[in-house]
């Protein structure tokens, strides 16, 4: 597996649709939640952070995404991985790199996403927070997770 930085520069329409299929294959297998019109709703907001966030991580397997991490600050953004690679270490080696690599300290979690939250407290996290909704205003409560 690689690990490459995407600078913004760099984040094709070809790419970022790429990664968009992995985003929705990893929500619809996750985020349980969620409804059709929901995804089809939150699909635009995923792609202009896919093109904006500050640092964007994508992980390689013999050259074809499998994953992504986006970073703004020093907070996890968003982390998603194509359902065939879940429960393989990949999402802790992401996570470990951003430890090492640019002190992340935070994350937000879908509170209805409860495997995503025993994820991230195993990797150290803690729950300082709860919100009603999200940064956008949806109505999905969200956890506020510092390490």
């Amino acid at each position: 597996m690689n690990i490459i930085t995407i600078e913004k520069d760099r984040r094709s329409p070809i790419l970022v649709g790429k990664l968009l299929e992995i985003w929705e294959t990893s929500v619809r297998a996750s985020h349980h939640f969620l409804t059709e019109a929901d995804i089809t709703r939150l699909a635009p907001q995923a792609e202009g952070a896919l093109r904006h966030i500050e640092t964007l991580w994508v992980m390689e397997d013999e050259q074809h995404p499998i994953g992504f991490m986006g970073i703004q600050g020093r907070k996890i953004e968003m982390l998603f991985l194509h359902p065939g690679y879940f429960r393989k270490g990949l999402g802790k080696t992401l996570v470990e790199r951003a430890f090492r690599d640019l002190n992340v300290e935070y994350v937000d979690v879908n509170e209805q996403n409860p495997d995503a939250k025993k994820f991230y407290e195993r990797m150290g996290f803690k729950t300082f927070k709860r919100n009603e909704c999200d940064s956008e205003g949806n109505p999905f409560p969200i956890l506020e997770m510092k390490r």
